[in-house]
């Protein structure tokens, strides 16, 4: 089909149209805060993690009433966030930009 001048014309301006409408759209997408995605992987690793996790609970109910400081569960609770980060870390690598 050929193109006149007036089909031609139009097809010119809706380029421009199209071309601004993404550059404003690309402007305001600029602008938003970029989403962590790390939380998001973190609560879809935390069931592979229930094993450390639990682990982490006996310890907290066992020392639960320890007035005098000295007990801890420093040791669960940094198994099961390290059991988390294991799963998180090869996903969120390759989310990075």
């Amino acid at each position: 089909m050929p193109m006149n001048r007036t089909g031609l014309a139009l097809d010119l301006i809706c380029s421009q149209v199209f071309c601004q409408t993404l550059f404003v759209l690309h402007t305001i997408m600029a602008d938003e805060e970029p989403v962590d995605q790390k939380k998001y992987l973190e609560e879809s690793c935390k069931p592979k993690c229930v094993k450390p996790l639990l682990e982490y609970q006996a310890c907290v109910k066992r020392i639960h009433g320890d007035e005098s400081g000295h007990k801890h569960c420093t040791g669960q609770y940094f198994d099961y966030w390290s059991c988390v980060d294991k799963c998180v870390a090869p996903k969120l690598f390759t989310k990075l930009k």
